[in-house]
């Protein structure tokens, strides 16, 4: 598909680049994608405290997951939003209409399937007068998340006894048996780590091509660096047979269609084209239209110095780059 080498303007290394094949679950592709998503977020922030919460699938549905991937991820962001809206509608925890930006993953470090939504969560909701209620907790965390966990068990196995699926009685038991992960972490200290929080997850894929170590051509064995957040986070090498880290990859890839990034509430786009300007304005939130038309998107920075914009200087086709590029544009006037 051909691709273009780029030159920074300030440390004048060179860097060179294929075009994009647009596939969601590439690495490579995704940067682009990711700034562009993260400038249209910055302009609908509002001046509150936000929320990161996780919503977790118990293991035994793992299997279920891969045969109806629509049907298991589809609920699973459907019974986060209604848990959320239940405690926020409910004046004994909020009584406004909350918003929620959900980003579904499906990958552990290792690779297994693991599905779980990270989502944001402004703090607080629009009363039915348009004004703004913050959450009761001062700001300091969102609910309770035993409660939670309880309400969004009950509601994930209801949408699932109304699907299509046929799961087992005992699947049922089993997954009732057990404590579902509700996670939320304490908000963000400033607007602006928001912004960083939604560029590290938005297009995130199921491992980055920084994390594989080696190629091992002769044995036809891939190592990869992962996370053991059972040892805190501690790092260490996994080596896995070509044909094994394919499959492990392609439990990970999403159903044709399936939207992983989904809006609600106060966030949903139908709500924020009529009324979001006029709720920034009451809660006095500083426009970042300014800031962001003046900073350039980060995958046009130079990863070298980190300080220049990288400038196109060469194309090239489907062949690949000129041989002895690197010392070829030194000696030649760079063409486009």
């Amino acid at each position: 598909m051909g691709g273009h080498i780029d030159q920074c303007n300030c440390c004048k290394k060179l860097h060179i680049s294929y075009n994009s094949c647009r596939n969601r679950h590439c690495p490579t592709c995704q940067g682009h994608k990711r700034e562009e998503w993260i400038r249209a977020r910055e302009v609908e922030l509002l001046n509150v405290p936000y929320f990161h919460v996780v919503f977790t699938l118990p293991s035994e549905l793992n299997e279920y997951a891969l045969k109806k991937g629509k049907i298991i991820y589809g609920a699973l962001f459907k019974a986060a939003w209604q848990t959320l809206k239940q405690f926020g509608d409910n004046p004994k925890h909020l009584g406004a209409k909350m918003g929620m930006i959900a980003v579904l993953h499906t990958w552990g470090q290792n690779l297994s399937l693991h599905p779980h939504l990270h989502c944001i969560v402004p703090g607080g909701g629009v009363t039915k007068n348009e004004k703004w209620k913050r959450s009761k907790s001062k700001g300091k965390y969102l609910f309770d998340v035993k409660s939670m966990s309880k309400v969004f068990r009950a509601k994930y196995v209801n949408l699932l006894r109304k699907s299509e699926l046929k799961i087992p009685q005992d699947v049922y038991d089993k997954v009732f048996s057990k404590n579902w992960v509700v996670y939320a972490k304490q908000p963000f200290f400033k607007t602006k780590f928001v912004i960083e929080y939604l560029g590290r997850y938005s297009h995130k894929i199921a491992i980055s091509n920084h994390r594989i170590k080696n190629i091992d051509y002769a044995t036809k064995a891939i190592t990869f660096s992962a996370k053991n957040y059972r040892k805190g986070g501690q790092k260490h090498n996994i080596t896995l047979k070509t044909t094994d880290f394919v499959k492990h990859f392609s439990l990970h890839v999403l159903p044709k269609g399936f939207t992983r990034i989904r809006h609600f509430g106060i966030l949903s786009s139908g709500w924020k084209k009529v009324k979001l300007p006029a709720l920034q304005e009451l809660l006095s939130e500083k426009k970042l239209q300014s800031i962001t038309e003046k900073t350039p998107l980060m995958h046009r920075r130079c990863p070298t110095c980190k300080k220049g914009i990288l400038e196109t200087v060469l194309l090239f086709n489907e062949r690949g780059p000129p041989k002895n590029w690197n010392q070829l544009l030194k000696t030649t006037k760079p063409t486009i």
